[in-house]
């Protein structure tokens, strides 16, 4: 890619999901204290919002870095379908072992989408838990 024609294209998306955070070989007092309301038996949900950006030339015949209805088809497949009104330590198999924190979230939306992108590139990922917090992924 030629660096001075590079276009940064973000798209963003929302979706709701519940999660918990826990250690299984901790007691309930131990993880309270590590994760606080977190920990909480039957979780807690967020209303999350997600940026993704993407890289590219743009098409000289388009205009476009990316058809944004491939991009919203991909979003809406693999993150939408998988995660929203998900529990996702229970809905989303790689959780089951891993804390869905943002942090952990915002690598697996990155995992789950990196490979689909034809013509560009991911560049980054924000999701955001809460209008205060929000984890960004490079891939790096």
């Amino acid at each position: 890619m030629e660096e001075r024609n590079i276009v940064y294209l973000t798209r963003k998306i929302d979706f709701c999901a519940s999660h918990r955070y826990i250690i299984e070989e901790l007691s309930q007092e131990e993880n309270f204290r590590l994760f606080g309301k977190c920990s909480y038996r039957h979780g807690h949900g967020h209303n999350y919002s997600l940026e993704v950006t993407v890289k590219g030339v743009t098409d000289p015949k388009t205009g476009m870095v990316i058809n944004l209805s491939e991009l919203d088809r991909i979003l809406r497949s693999k993150v939408v379908d998988v995660l929203d009104h998900k529990f996702i330590n229970v809905d989303v198999p790689c959780f089951e072992k891993k804390i869905p924190t943002t942090e952990n979230i915002a690598i697996f939306i990155w995992d789950s989408i990196v490979g689909t992108l034809h013509g560009c590139q991911l560049h980054r990922v924000r999701l955001f838990e809460d209008p205060y917090l929000f984890a960004e992924y490079y891939g790096e």
